[in-house]
């Protein structure tokens, strides 16, 4: 992709864009705040000055994902709608993902993190106690679409012509009545 440069506005904003582009593209243990300046168009200093170093960065975007996975998880109604929402969130937010499943390049104790996190967690466990009061329905709910959502975006499943994400994500949390 080539460099866009930041003129004016919100640079943390385009930062932020910037490096979800690299995810994309490479992973987020490759990401470097030099090749995220350069692709923003900003001098190499202004990632540091604002997330202080890659894993800030990585932290701001895992945050970002979690707080838009609880978003979505809150806004489904009950637990198999939620499994629904947990699909079609990761597999329309594959750098979010990607970042998100790799806690060694995130600080784990981040306030903004946590809570995103957290609130996700909280949001999972409701729609489960909707269902039953045994904890492992969480779990099981979460592993299942979890692993449906990878398989999706590791580009071993593909849903049927004419079926979207949601529908084959809706056909398999069905299987959980």
């Amino acid at each position: 992709m080539a460099a866009v440069p930041y003129h004016h506005g919100d640079l943390r904003r385009t930062l932020l864009d910037t490096a979800l582009d690299a995810v994309a593209e490479h992973g987020p243990a490759a990401l470097s705040l030099r090749d995220v300046a350069r692709r923003a168009g900003v001098s190499h200093a202004a990632p540091a000055h604002h997330f202080g170093d890659k894993t800030g960065l990585l932290t701001a975007l895992a945050a970002e994902g979690w707080a838009g996975l609880a978003d979505a998880l809150e806004a489904a109604g009950g637990f198999a709608e939620q499994g629904v929402a947990y699909v079609v969130f990761t597999t329309g937010h594959p750098a979010h993902f990607a970042v998100m499943r790799t806690p060694g390049l995130v600080r784990g104790d981040d306030p903004a993190l946590a809570a995103a996190a957290a609130r996700a967690g909280a949001a999972l466990e409701t729609g489960a106690g909707e269902v039953d009061d045994d904890p492992t329905t969480a779990v099981a709910g979460w592993a299942l679409v979890h692993g449906l959502a990878s398989l999706l975006l590791e580009g071993a499943l593909t849903p049927e012509e004419g079926t979207d994400v949601a529908d084959l994500a809706r056909a398999v949390t069905g299987r959980l009545r």
